[in-house]
């Protein structure tokens, strides 16, 4: 990864710890993530007329139902695995994408992985784990259902990267001329998307009421979290126009250390030592990633 890529991808990595923070501390995840999608519709409203249609590939557009059906999966299981368990348990196993990715990466969009870059994906996965204390867990919490759909957090997280790097790397070799980042219009657009198979899927499984209820409580810090969201997944989908979605993807990962410094810092908690370690093996994985790439 060039120094740029780098810089983006630790940006996104510190947003999205605190867009996480906020959905975990919501009063209901699934409602919540819905309150926070009316502000990406007006924002692609408010893109749409300076984007020249024919300089979106065609291949974008193609790849649009499968982005919007993997990222809705993966906010629905994220929620539930929230509302089953603690993050110590989830967010580990969820965010463990990096241990998998490669595995098709390397088959479906012809990636390189050299064996200093294996090796730091393999120690920034040591150093989440390490940080969560999953070298605790017992059989019966792997089974948890927080634990489940962790997992199915976990599988659609790999799709959606897969798919999205390949939505990027077509857009980052076709002509822009809108007056902003192509990133940022598909970030629109996959959220859009995303929304119009999720909404349906919460409101089946909360009711229009209970959407009424939390809007009145939450929309404006739910809309505070849309623009969170927005500002670090443009960063990393502006990073995979260009850089190895493998790499990427496990430097992103160093949220969990920017969670860690978050709740030391503002929650006045003080980490062990296995949390440390775990923080200094992210530290050192994304080096080895850097100077391998």
């Amino acid at each position: 990864m060039t120094p740029f890529e780098l810089a983006l991808v630790l940006a996104s990595a510190l947003l999205h710890a605190v867009w996480s923070a906020s959905i975990k501390q919501s009063g209901d995840p699934l409602l919540f993530n819905v309150l926070q999608l009316p502000l990406v519709v007006v924002l692609l409203a408010g893109l749409w007329p300076f984007v020249s249609l024919a300089e979106v590939p065609p291949l974008v557009w193609a790849l649009l139902p499968a982005t919007a059906i993997a990222h809705a999966a993966y906010v629905y299981w994220m929620c539930r695995a929230f509302e089953h368990g603690d993050l110590s348990l989830v967010y580990p196993i969820a965010r463990s994408t990096p241990a998998f990715l490669p595995f098709l990466a390397v088959p479906l969009l012809g990636e390189h992985i050299s064996w200093g870059g294996a090796l730091g994906i393999g120690v920034v996965v040591s150093g989440i784990w390490l940080v969560h204390g999953a070298n605790r867990w017992t059989l019966r919490e792997l089974s948890h259902p927080a634990a489940r759909f962790a997992f199915l957090t976990l599988g659609a997280t790999v799709a959606y990267s897969l798919v999205d790097k390949a939505a990027m790397a077509e857009l980052g070799r076709a002509r822009w001329s809108a007056p902003f980042p192509a990133a940022l219009f598909y970030f629109a657009l996959l959220s859009s998307a995303y929304g119009a198979v999720f909404v349906p899927l919460v409101l089946w499984k909360r009711g229009a009421g209970a959407l009424r209820r939390a809007a009145g409580a939450s929309f404006a810090v739910a809309t505070v979290a849309s623009l969170i969201s927005l500002m670090s997944y443009t960063l990393v989908l502006q990073a995979l126009a260009t850089a190895n979605v493998s790499y990427a993807v496990a430097v992103r990962q160093t949220s969990v250390l920017f969670a860690v410094a978050i709740s030391t810092w503002f929650l006045g908690e003080q980490p062990g030592r296995e949390r440390v370690a775990g923080a200094f093996a992210t530290v050192l994985g994304v080096a080895l990633i850097a100077a391998s790439s």
